[in-house]
């Protein structure tokens, strides 16, 4: 294995920052502030998804757009994106994934984003609401958008 280059940081490294930029959630409290008009973003891959089930009431937007659906300055962005205030609540399946793309919203101006400690297995396990993976849409239609990603 080479040495790495100057500046480069493990990947441990890159989501210790990012934690600390954020307060994140216990998925009771998560569940508590859906009640208060916070967003749930279930930014899991449909194969995850389909295996694991989902949340009822979650926003269904894949990683991989996530950026574009929520900048408010984007004219690509969810209908439902207010503005920069809005508390977007971000869950995958652990929760490691989550918090980086919680600061990604963040680097966007969503200073209110985070992302629920545990993931999406957290939140099954603490009896949560949660829809069975039988049940889960095989095709999720709320990333569907201007472009063709």
């Amino acid at each position: 294995m080479t040495r790495p280059p100057p500046g480069a940081r493990t990947i441990d490294e890159i989501l210790a920052a990012a934690r600390e930029r954020l307060q994140r959630l216990t998925p009771r409290q998560a569940f508590s502030e859906l009640a208060g008009g916070a967003m749930l973003v279930d930014i899991r891959p449909a194969a995850q998804r389909a295996a694991e089930g989902g949340v009822p009431g979650a926003v269904v937007i894949e990683r991989n757009v996530l950026e574009w659906r929520f900048d408010p300055a984007c004219a690509d962005r969810l209908a439902s994106v207010r503005g920069y205030g809005d508390r977007v609540i971000v869950i995958c399946s652990e929760g490691y994934t989550s918090s980086l793309a919680a600061v990604a919203l963040q680097d966007l101006g969503l200073r209110r984003a985070t992302d629920i400690a545990g993931g999406f297995r957290a939140w099954a396990a603490c009896g949560l609401p949660v829809i069975a993976p039988a049940d889960v849409p095989a095709v999720d239609r709320t990333t569907a958008a201007a472009h063709d990603w």
